[in-house]
């Protein structure tokens, strides 16, 4: 069975890593969440719809409750987008605590950040080994967004679809697996 491990969804140090499996699409499945991570403070709902086809992890990211919609409409393609409001994962093939995972992120203005993360030490000590090789072109690369905000529901919608070429996958009939 093929797995992604999406790190963003719940807290690293919880003892037990909750997990969702992947359904192909049509189908989906949610994951929904309420407290931020690794504090577990209160944070406004955001669930996340999954599912895969043959080429494409589908991700649609809800935000719900919102009340700013805060971003800055200066910022492009990979910049520091998460010193505003992001929804983000950080996907991994595999189970196990990696080394490397792509970090993707998409705001309320559509502006996305996506890259590869190098952190061998696993931790962010100062002068450990960290690095980000960027997905300079995403749409050319298979990544896909779109961005729909209700300002009086108070939610925000981030839907993409990213190509799973770059997990070296094979989807032979196979389901993934979300951990978090």
């Amino acid at each position: 069975m093929h797995s992604f491990l999406f790190l963003a969804i719940a807290s690293l140090a919880a003892a037990h890593v909750p997990s969702v499996s992947v359904p192909s699409c049509p189908r989906s499945n949610r994951i929904t969440f309420s407290k931020s991570v690794p504090d577990q403070d209160p944070f406004p709902r955001t669930q996340i719809d999954l599912c895969y086809t043959s080429t494409a992890l589908s991700l649609t990211f809800t935000a719900l409750d919102e009340k700013s919609f805060y971003f800055n409409s200066s910022q492009g393609t990979n910049d520091d987008i998460w010193e505003y409001e992001v929804v983000e994962a950080f996907i991994y093939k595999g189970t196990n605590d990696p080394q490397t995972y792509l970090e993707y992120e998409i705001n309320p203005n559509n502006v996305t950040y996506q890259a590869f993360v190098y952190n061998p030490t696993k931790d962010r000590e100062e002068g450990a080994p960290f690095d980000h090789f960027f997905i300079v072109d995403p749409e050319a690369d298979g990544f896909e967004a779109e961005t729909k905000l209700n300002r009086r529901a108070g939610t925000w919608n981030g839907a993409n679809a990213q190509s799973i070429r770059q997990f070296d996958f094979d989807t032979s009939g196979q389901a993934f697996e979300a951990l978090g």
